[in-house]
């Protein structure tokens, strides 16, 4: 199998959010919001295209990494540019196969080269400590309602790169989605049932574990 991982240009467009919507439906929530959110991403001047990557098995778009900018507002009021990755996808017949391990770790040296301060970002500590994540806590890092929890995660990009760093991470809103308009950009697509299963569950819960 040859494996190629590149940047996204707009002829991937459909085909990433067709990839990202089979990786999530059904995971987090009956159905899914990622390819819309992704389709939002793409317009926001957040958008840091130069990290965007896909990734290719024998030809076929596989998954896809996408990168928006981020702050860490401290309680003076300054911003502290960040970076944050999300969503990343690989479709499912690919999973633990290690092409998910290696689109993230392609991303993380771009971003060093580029020069970036730091990456946050949110999901499962066992998914992305081994990339040298660690919870936000731990930086003085919190989401904007000042709690601490464990499924924010950070990533310095540089020794001491977040020294006298400290404060609330705010994301793009672009990654932020309405139920109603999820609903009408995925009539589009084609027709999946929604579904609850276990996995939904686990994420509520994970999402509010504190640290």
């Amino acid at each position: 199998m040859k494996v190629n991982i590149r940047l996204e240009n707009s002829s991937d467009y459909r085909k990433v959010e067709e990839v990202a919507r089979e990786a999530f439906w059904n995971l987090y929530i009956p159905g899914c919001v990622e390819h819309c959110a992704i389709h939002k991403l793409r317009k926001s001047k957040e958008f840091i295209p130069e990290l965007t990557f896909v990734i290719e098995a024998d030809g076929e778009i596989i998954g896809s990494i996408f990168y928006s900018h981020s702050k860490v507002v401290d309680d003076k009021g300054v911003e502290h540019k960040t970076i944050t990755f999300g969503p990343v996808s690989i479709l499912p017949r690919y999973h633990r196969q290690g092409f998910g391990k290696l689109l993230i770790e392609h991303s993380i040296q771009a971003a060093k080269n580029m020069g970036h301060k730091a990456i946050i970002t949110l999901g499962y500590p066992y998914h992305y400590e081994p990339y040298g994540f660690r919870s936000g806590k731990k930086y003085g890092i919190c989401m904007p309602d000042r709690k601490f929890y464990k499924g924010l995660l950070v990533l310095p990009l540089y020794e001491g790169a977040l020294e006298d760093v400290s404060g609330r991470a705010y994301f793009s809103e672009a990654l932020n989605t309405t139920e109603e308009e999820c609903l009408e950009y995925d009539k589009s697509f084609s027709f999946k049932e929604k579904k609850v299963e276990e996995s939904q569950k686990e994420y509520e819960i994970a999402c509010s574990l504190l640290d």
